[in-house]
């Protein structure tokens, strides 16, 4: 039996049934056709309907409706606003003609013409007709997938919200602010008390956007966090990036591999220990003077042997100290290039401390905006960024 998908499904609507036999003698010998007529113009949607036409052939003038104003019921219809509409009549009438493609019909006949030509037109409509179907199709589920997709992206990032560690307060107080691009990237980011004379801090950005990188981040945070590492391990940046190193090879994990820039703050020394890892820098701000502590090495998981230097500087009572990830400052301009970080550390440094955190994302929002040419939609709307935006403070008191 021949599939529908491929099958000329011809609907003639015309009064005069000599013509409706005429028409079918001519296509009766043709392969994958099949041939309904119908003499009641009132009943041509209801046939059509059921029937499912992959062309329709229209008369103009018969005695219950005017074949024109049928072609404007057709194109209303949900199952025949799409499919061709070949007129068919006894008229060669130029404003009748163009009256008819007004309304939308595909093509225009004097009937009878020669059945070489009405199958040609026939087959190039029908043909025309079913790639229309099957790209609306492959659309919609194009359409379908990507909804999904998206809805899996926005539980991943809900998920890796959940596991960003809460604001701290005491002596050292922390906050941050995350936003994930619609793509999800890898950010994650946390600090934790090894015990109480030393803090953990660290940010992470795994290569790549999508759950995948999302879950490698979260598969890093928890080694970092969860204990697996031993207590002398996570007290010495170098011995902790290295231990990240031997864990996440690229070449294991499907090409991916991350940045990170990870401290250790002692309480009782006032002592601050890092090590970064290709990562941006973080900012320390001291007063009104603001000093870069810049990643020491590069990416983790390119090479088996991995040297991760560790620097130290000793913080004073009021510090601020900035961990963030480059979806902060990679903000794309309307005239082209990014905000950069230069522009990101001139603007922190200027602003007041106070809602520091929240006034970067206000004018990151604006790069944002303004970059897209986009007409600013006002404060609460919500701006997709091009990739997770991770800003960390923590407080020194």
């Amino acid at each position: 039996m021949q599939s529908l998908e491929t099958i000329d499904r011809v609907l003639l609507v015309d009064d005069q049934r000599i013509v409706g036999e005429a028409v079918r003698r001519m296509i009766a010998n043709q392969h994958a056709c099949e041939f309904r007529a119908v003499d009641d113009a009132s009943k041509a949607i209801e046939v059509a309907q059921e029937f499912r036409p992959t062309v329709i052939l229209q008369d103009i003038e018969m005695p219950s409706m005017n074949g024109l104003d049928l072609v404007t019921l057709y194109r209303a219809h949900e199952a025949t606003r799409e499919v061709p509409v070949i007129m068919l009549t006894g008229k060669e009438d130029p404003a009748v003609k163009a009256d008819a493609f007004a309304r939308g019909a595909s093509d225009y006949l004097v009937k009878l013409p020669h059945p070489v030509e009405l199958i040609a037109r026939i087959r190039h409509h029908s043909h025309g007709y079913r790639m229309q179907l099957e790209r609306n199709a492959a659309f919609s589920a194009l359409a379908a997938s990507e909804a999904h997709m998206k809805a899996e992206i926005h539980r991943a990032a809900s998920y890796v919200r959940s596991l960003l560690d809460p604001p701290m307060d005491g002596a050292v107080h922390a906050d941050w602010r995350f936003v994930p691009c619609e793509a999800l990237g890898g950010d994650v980011f946390g600090y934790h008390w090894i015990d109480e004379d030393h803090l953990a801090m660290y940010v992470i950005d795994v290569s790549g956007h999508g759950v995948g990188p999302a879950l490698m981040g979260v598969s890093a945070m928890n080694l970092i966090k969860s204990g697996s590492l031993e207590r002398e391990q996570v007290l010495d940046p170098t011995r902790t990036l290295q231990a990240l190193n031997a864990a996440f090879q690229m070449a294991r994990h499907d090409g991916m591999y991350f940045t990170v820039w990870y401290g250790v703050y002692n309480r009782s020394t006032r002592e601050l220990a890092w090590s970064g890892g290709g990562h941006p820098p973080s900012f320390l701000i001291r007063g009104g003077a603001l000093k870069r502590l810049e990643s020491t090495t590069f990416m983790v998981g390119v090479v088996d042997e991995y040297d991760a230097p560790t620097e130290r500087i000793t913080l004073e009572r009021g510090d601020r100290l900035y961990l963030f990830s480059d979806g902060v400052f990679e903000l794309h301009l309307r005239e082209g290039g990014v905000w950069g970080v230069d522009r990101f550390e001139a603007y922190l440094a200027a602003i007041s401390p106070e809602n520091a955190l929240d006034a970067v994302v206000q004018e990151t929002r604006r790069v944002v905006v303004q970059g897209r040419g986009q007409a600013d939609p006002g404060p609460d709307a919500a701006v997709a960024w091009d990739d997770d935006f991770s800003l960390i403070e923590f407080r020194f008191s």
